[in-house]
């Protein structure tokens, strides 16, 4: 895990609450930013599941004779 799972898993949550307020308060703009910032989220975790993909792709290739 690195920081951009944190700040991914982080910005889905904010996206929720937004989504969660808007629906709420009939809010549709809040509904439909709520729903932008859980979209930029999950952008957000995969950057970092790539991210751990290439280390270790990086770490196999250090590891071998």
């Amino acid at each position: 895990m690195n920081k951009d799972h944190v700040k991914g898993e982080a910005e889905k949550l904010k996206g929720k609450a937004n989504e969660i307020a808007g629906k709420v308060t009939g809010d549709k703009g809040q509904e439909l930013k709520g729903d932008v910032q859980q979209g930029a989220g999950e952008a957000r975790k995969k950057v970092g599941d790539l991210k751990d993909a290439a280390d270790d792709a990086r770490d196999d290739d250090v590891d071998r004779p």
